[in-house]
C-alpha cells in the first residue's frame, strides 16, 4: 500500500493516540506514528503539541525516521524555539557519526532551522564538516554555509568560514567545487559591501574549469556564471578558457548553454575583431542557440529573449539562421512576438525578400495582435534597410488593397514612419490613403492620416476638404488626433493662405474656446499668437524640417545591454532590466564587459552601417592626464559630417485626382490677425488674457539661459610644456539648453598655429561636438584665443572612471595633442527636470507623485550627506532653480526648512532630493534619491558648488 494513506485519516482523538505510538517501544509503530503526523503537518494541521515526543524519536539508527524527525523540526522549530534546543545534542552527535549520510542530514538540518538559540551551536560541527574527508558531507556543509550567512552574517565573517570555503575551492571533488563557488556566489552576492569575498586568480580558473567537465548540470552553471565574473589578463587567456567553456555549448540543459554562452560573449570582448579564432567562435555559437528552438514553448521564449540580447550586441552569430526565426502556425502569441522582433533585427538586404514575404504571410493570420505587428514590422524593415524601402512600401500596398480594416489602418501607421524617414519619395500613394479615409475609426490611424495630409497639403488639392471632414465631429475624437488636426489645418493654411483662413479660425477656436484639454488650448493659443504677430516666425516653427527618425528605435541601449550581456541565462535577460531594477536587498555592484582588445573594433550593428573609415577610439580606465598615447593615435580628427540636407519636393508623379493647383502664394504681412481684431483682447480660459499668455510665452521659450546658472571657474587642461608650445584651458557651462565647452587657446611655442581640429573619446554621456571647431585665422605666438564649442549628448557612450571623465584630442599643424577633464556633474541638470505630470496645475498632485516616486524607491537607494547652506530656503531655491534643480514642495515642520526638489540628467535618469535646513544654523542635511546610487555624491557636490558661490 502507498503512502498516501496517511492522508485519509481524520478521526477524533488522533493526536493522542499519536502520542502514545510515539512513546512506544517498538520501532515499526513509532515510525508509522512519525510517518502520521508528517502527513498532518502537510495538510496544515497543528501538530506542535507532539514536539517533544517526535523530538524523542531523534535517537535512532534508522535513517528514514531520522529524516522525518528532521523534516518536522525544520518546520516547527521557529515557532517553539525553546524546545528546540532539546535536539541540539542529537544535532552534535549526529554531525560526529560513522555514516556520512546522517552527518550531512544533521548538518543540513541544522543549517536550516532558523532560530539564534541553535545557531549558536552550529558552528563547531559545521567546521568540522566543512573539513569531512567525505566529499558528500562537505558539498553539504558548504550549502549551509551560505544558509548561515543569511541568518547571520557577522558571526560566518568571525568564525572564518568564508576562508573555509575558499580553502574548499582547490578540492579534489568536482562537486565540492561547485557547492563552494555557489555558496560564495551566494553571499557576495548577498554582502551588505558590496565588496567581492573571493577573487579569481588563474590558479583557481584553472580548477573551476576542470571541476566543469565532472560536476552535475547545475554545478556546471554555478562554475560558469563565476567564470563569467572574471576578467582574463589578455586575449589569450579569454581564448584558452573560451577553448574549455566551448564543450558546454553541446549540453542537453538550457542553462547550461546559456550560461556558456554568456562566458563566451563576455571573453569575445576581449578578442581582436579581425582575429580567426572569434570568426570559429561566432560560427559555434549559432548552432546551440537553434537548438534551444526546438524546446518546449517556455524555453523558446526565455532562448528568444536571450538571442534578442545577442543580435543587438553581434548580429554576425544568426545573421544565416533567418529561417529559424519564421513563426510555426501552433507557436503560443507570446513566442511568435518574440520571433517577429529578432526577424526585424536580422533582416539584411540579402533576406529581406524572404523576410517580406513571410511578413505578409502573417499579416492574413486570424490573431488581430499578432496580425498589427507583422504590419508595424514590414514599417520597421522600410525604415532600417533603405534599399529595401519600395519593396516594403510595395508589400503594404498591397495589404491595403484587402481591405481588412485593421491591417489597413496599420499600414497607415507605418507609412507615416516611412515618409518621415524618406520625405518626398512616395507621395504617389497618398492618393490610395486617402481612399481608406471613411474606414478610419483608431485614433492612431486617424491621427496618422491627417499628419500626412497635413505634411503634404500644397500637393493635395482638396486637402482642405479632407481635413474639414474630420472637423465636423472635432470634440468627438480622441485628444491625439484633434492635436495632429490643429497641426495640420495650420500647416495648411501656412501653405494656402487665402482659402483657407476660414478653416483656421474654426479650428483655433474649438481648440481654446470651446476645449476642456489643457494640452489642446495651449498649443490652439500658441499657434493663435504666432500667426497673429509674427506668421514668419510661424512659418518657421511649424513648418521647420523634421529630424529624420532612427532606423532602430527600440535598440537597448548601449550600455545597459553591455551590462544585460553579463546576465544571460538570468531573470535580467528575460525582463531586459538589470537585476537593481527588479531585486532588493542585493548590493548594487554592476558588471560590466571587459575591454577590448587594441585594434579591434565595434561589432554593434550600428557599426556594421556606419560609413566612417576610422573605428571610435577606444577608452582606457582610469586616464591620467594627458597620457592618452595609443588610445586616440590615430583618430580622425576632421571636423564630424553634418547632417543631411532634407530633399527639395520632387518625387514620383501624383495621382491626376491629387495633383496640386500650382499657385503663387502671397506672403502673409506680419500683422496678419486672423479674426479681424487684436489677440489681446481674446478671453483666455480662466480669466487672463491671450495678450499676457503670449508674453509669458515668450519669456518662458529660452529655459535654462544661464541666469544665475553656476559655472567653474577655467583651470588649465593641457600645459604648454606637454602640449609642444600649446596651453590649452577651460569650463562647461550651460547655455540655452545646450552644453558649452568654454576653452582657451594661448600658444607659447616660436611659431604660428593652424589647421585645428577636435575630438572627444567615448564618455559617460555620449557627448560629442555639434560642429566643428572654429578657429578661422593661425593663432600667432604669445596670442590667447576664447572658443566655444557646443555640444551635444548623442554619441557613443562609454562609462568612465572617473564618471565624468572626458579624453579630448586635440589637432593642430604641429601635432596631435591629448588630455583629459573633469566635466562638472551640474552642466547635465536638463531643463525638463520636473517630474512627469508636474506641470499640473493641482499642487497636491504634484506633491504625490514626488512622494509616490519616493516611496517607491527602496531605502537602498537614499544616500545622506552633511552640507553646509549661508542662504536662506528661498534664496537656496533660486540658486537652485538656475541650475535646473526645481523644488517640488516647500515645508515649514519644526522650525526647520524642508525643500523636496527634483532634476534630470542628459541621459533621462531622474533624481530626487531632501535638502532639510536650519535657519540661522549653516548645517543641513541632503537625502539623494536615484536608482544610480553611484550618482549620489556627484550631486552633493553639485549642491555645495550651487550654493556657496
Amino acid at each position: 500500500m502507498t503512502d498516501s494513506k496517511y492522508f485519509t485519516t481524520t478521526k477524533k482523538g488522533e493526536i493522542y493516540e499519536l502520542k502514545a505510538d510515539l512513546n512506544s517501544d517498538k520501532k515499526e509503530k513509532k515510525k508509522e506514528a512519525v510517518k502520521k503526523v508528517i502527513a498532518s503537518m502537510t495538510v496544515g494541521k497543528d501538530v506542535s503539541s507532539l514536539f517533544p515526543d517526535v523530538v524523542n524519536c531523534m535517537q535512532t539508527d534508522n535513517l528514514e525516521l531520522k529524516k522525518l524527525v528532521y523534516l518536522y523540526l525544520m518546520n516547527y522549530a521557529k515557532s517553539q524555539p525553546d524546545m528546540a534546543i532539546m535536539a541540539v545534542n542529537t544535532f552534535v552527535k549526529d554531525c560526529e557519526d560513522t555514516n556520512p549520510l546522517i552527518r550531512a542530514l544533521a548538518v543540513r538540518t541544522m543549517g536550516c532551522i532558523r532560530v539564534d538559540k541553535i545557531t549558536a551551536y552550529l558552528c563547531d560541527p559545521l567546521r568540522k564538516c566543512l573539513k569531512d574527508e567525505d566529499p558528500y558531507v562537505q558539498k553539504t556543509a558548504a550549502v549551509c554555509v551560505a544558509k548561515l550567512y543569511d541568518i547571520n552574517p557577522q558571526l560566518v565573517e568571525d568564525q572564518g568560514f568564508i576562508d573555509q570555503l575558499r580553502d574548499l575551492l582547490t578540492a579534489s571533488n568536482p562537486m565540492v567545487v561547485a557547492n563552494a563557488v555557489a555558496a560564495l556566489s551566494e553571499i557576495n552576492d548577498a554582502s551588505p559591501t558590496g565588496t567581492t569575498l573571493f577573487d579569481l586568480n588563474p590558479q583557481t580558473i584553472n580548477k573551476l574549469l576542470t571541476a566543469l567537465n565532472e560536476c552535475t548540470e547545475w554545478g556546471q552553471i554555478f562554475i560558469l556564471d563565476s567564470l563569467s565574473n572574471y576578467t582574463p589578463k589578455d586575449d589569450r587567456e579569454a581564448q584558452s578558457i573560451c577553448e574549455r567553456v566551448t564543450p558546454r555549448l553541446a549540453h542537453a540543459n538550457a542553462a547550461v548553454v546559456l550560461s556558456a554562452v554568456k562566458v563566451l560573449m563576455k571573453f569575445m570582448e576581449m578578442m581582436p575583431v579581425e582575429g580567426e579564432y572569434l570568426t570559429t567562435l561566432t560560427r559555434k555559437l549559432a548552432p546551440p542557440l537553434v537548438t534551444l528552438l526546438s524546446a518546449e514553448p517556455e524555453v523558446q521564449y526565455v532562448a528568444l529573449r536571450n538571442i534578442n540580447l545577442i543580435v543587438q550586441k553581434r548580429p554576425e552569430i544568426l545573421k544565416q539562421e533567418m529561417k529559424v526565426f519564421f513563426v510555426k502556425y501552433n507557436d503560443p502569441i507570446y513566442v511568435k512576438l518574440e520571433k517577429l522582433d529578432i526577424m526585424i533585427r536580422l533582416a539584411a538586404q540579402g533576406n529581406i525578400a524572404q523576410v517580406l514575404a513571410e511578413l505578409k504571410e502573417y499579416a492574413t493570420e486570424v490573431d488581430v495582435d499578432f496580425v498589427r505587428k507583422s504590419v508595424r514590422a514590414i514599417g520597421r524593415c522600410a525604415i532600417k534597410i533603405e534599399q529595401s524601402a519600395e519593396r516594403c512600401v510595395s508589400t503594404l500596398l498591397d495589404l491595403i488593397q484587402t481591405k481588412v480594416n485593421y491591417v489597413v489602418q496599420e499600414a497607415i501607421v507605418v507609412i507615416k514612419d516611412i515618409f518621415r524617414k524618406y520625405p518626398n519619395k512616395y507621395e504617389s500613394i497618398i492618393a490610395t490613403l486617402c481612399e481608406n479615409l471613411d474606414t478610419l475609426d483608431e485614433p492612431e490611424a486617424r491621427a496618422s492620416m491627417i499628419w500626412i495630409i497635413g505634411e503634404y497639403a500644397e500637393r493635395i488639392d482638396n486637402a482642405d476638404e479632407l481635413l474639414e471632414s474630420f472637423l465636423e465631429g472635432f470634440h468627438d475624437e480622441n485628444t491625439q488626433v484633434q492635436l495632429q488636426l490643429l497641426t495640420a489645418i495650420v500647416k495648411l493654411f501656412l501653405k494656402r493662405p487665402t482659402d483657407t483662413q476660414e478653416l483656421v479660425q474654426q479650428v483655433l477656436s474649438l481648440a481654446t474656446q470651446d476645449s476642456d484639454n489643457p494640452d489642446l488650448r495651449d498649443r490652439g493659443y500658441i499657434y493663435w499668437r504666432l500667426l497673429s504677430t509674427d506668421p514668419a516666425a510661424a512659418k518657421d516653427v511649424v513648418l521647420a524640417n523634421k529630424p529624420l527618425i532612427s532606423e532602430e528605435t527600440d535598440l537597448i541601449e548601449p550600455t545597459l545591454l553591455d551590462e544585460l550581456i553579463c546576465y544571460i541565462g538570468s531573470l535580467a535577460s528575460v525582463y531586459h532590466k538589470p537585476p537593481s531594477a527588479f531585486v532588493e536587498g542585493r548590493n548594487a555592484t554592476r558588471r560590466v564587459l571587459p575591454t577590448r582588445a587594441p585594434g579591434s573594433g565595434s561589432t554593434s550593428p550600428e557599426s556594421e552601417t556606419a560609413a566612417a573609415p576610422v573605428p571610435a577610439p577606444q577608452v582606457i580606465p582610469q586616464p591620467s592626464q594627458g597620457d592618452l598615447i595609443g588610445d586616440l593615435l590615430g583618430m580622425d580628427l576632421g571636423p564630424p559630417a553634418g547632417a543631411a540636407a532634407m530633399p527639395a519636393y520632387g518625387g514620383a508623379p501624383m495621382q491626376p485626382q491629387l495633383q496640386p493647383q500650382l499657385q503663387s502664394q502671397p506672403e502673409m504681412s506680419a500683422g496678419l490677425d486672423l479674426l479681424g481684431g487684436s489677440l489681446d483682447t481674446v478671453p483666455v480660459m480662466g480669466g487672463g488674457n491671450l495678450g499676457a499668455l503670449g508674453d509669458i510665452f515668450s519669456l518662458a521659450s529660452g529655459p535654462g539661459m544661464g541666469t544665475g546658472m553656476y559655472v567653474e571657474p577655467k583651470s588649465v587642461w593641457l600645459p604648454a610644456a606637454k602640449g609642444k608650445g600649446l596651453e590649452i584651458g577651460g569650463t562647461f557651462a550651460r547655455r540655452q539648453g545646450q552644453i558649452c565647452m568654454d576653452l582657451t587657446f594661448t600658444n607659447k611655442a616660436m611659431q604660428q598655429m593652424s589647421q585645428f581640429a577636435i575630438q572627444l573619446n567615448k564618455n559617460s554621456f555620449g557627448l560629442i561636438p555639434a560642429q566643428p571647431l572654429s578657429i578661422a585665422s593661425p593663432l600667432n605666438m604669445n596670442q590667447s584665443l576664447d572658443v566655444t564649442l557646443p555640444l551635444n549628448t548623442n554619441g557613443p557612450i562609454q562609462q568612465m572612471e572617473p564618471l565624468l571623465t572626458l579624453q579630448v584630442a586635440v589637432k593642430n599643424n604641429i601635432d596631435v595633442l591629448y588630455f583629459s577633464c573633469q566635466v562638472p556633474f551640474n552642466v547635465m541638470f536638463v531643463e525638463s527636470g520636473e517630474m512627469e505630470g508636474m506641470n499640473d496645475q493641482d499642487d497636491a498632485k504634484e506633491r504625490r507623485d514626488f512622494l509616490t516616486e519616493w516611496k517607491n524607491l527602496p531605502a537602498a537607494f537614499e544616500v545622506q550627506f552633511p552640507i553646509e547652506v549661508h542662504v536662506s530656503a528661498d534664496e537656496a531655491v533660486q540658486k537652485l532653480k538656475a541650475n535646473n534643480v526645481y523644488t517640488v514642495a516647500q515645508r515649514n515642520l519644526d522650525g526647520q526648512d524642508m525643500l523636496y526638489q527634483s532634476l534630470r540628467l542628459a541621459n533621462n535618469i531622474f533624481i530626487m532630493m531632501e535638502l532639510k535646513m536650519q535657519p540661522g544654523n549653516p548645517s543641513a542635511t541632503l537625502s539623494i534619491k536615484c536608482r544610480k546610487v553611484e550618482f549620489a555624491s556627484l550631486v552633493n557636490t553639485s549642491y555645495k558648488a550651487i550654493l556657496q558661490n
